[in-house]
């Protein structure tokens, strides 16, 4: 059944990275993170920004839709996990944001190994996630019945 799951990385960087990612998603204007972003067919969307388009999504397109627009609302809305949000980032490949576990693995080690390396990169943390909901913490079902 682990042949199943799917990966993604997450990246959380310093305060000033995240400025700057947040304005260059590719990080131009840092070439060794850059490299590895291209090299993975990589792009990186800030947590917070995603769950942004995801509320303004739902409200546009009607919100019962969506089962995790409250819960996403109250998430951007509190000033603590905002700031949070805004340091971690989601490692998109070829546009996706789950991959298999072989592109995960390889993207994990060559952004730690960058951490490692270079104080300048603003990495603090790198985290793989699978899809395995065993694994993950599921969001709070509304209150008000089954789904």
């Amino acid at each position: 059944m682990h042949d199943t799951w799917q990966f993604q990385i997450r990246i959380t960087v310093s305060d000033e990275r995240a400025g700057a990612l947040r304005a260059d998603p590719q990080s131009d204007a840092y070439a060794p993170l850059h490299d590895v972003l291209r090299r993975h067919s990589a792009s990186l969307k800030c947590q917070f920004d995603a769950f942004a388009d995801y509320v303004a999504q739902a409200e546009q397109m009607g919100a019962d839709a969506y089962p995790l627009y409250e819960w996403t609302r109250q998430t951007i809305g509190n000033p603590e996990k905002k700031a949070r949000y805004l340091r971690s980032f989601t490692a998109y490949v070829n546009g996706e944001q789950v991959y298999q576990q072989e592109i995960a693995d390889s993207l994990e080690a060559a952004l730690s190994t960058l951490s490692a390396l270079d104080r300048e990169s603003g990495i603090e943390r790198v985290v793989k996630y699978d899809t395995n909901p065993a694994n993950n913490p599921q969001p709070p079902r509304s209150g008000g019945g089954t789904h």
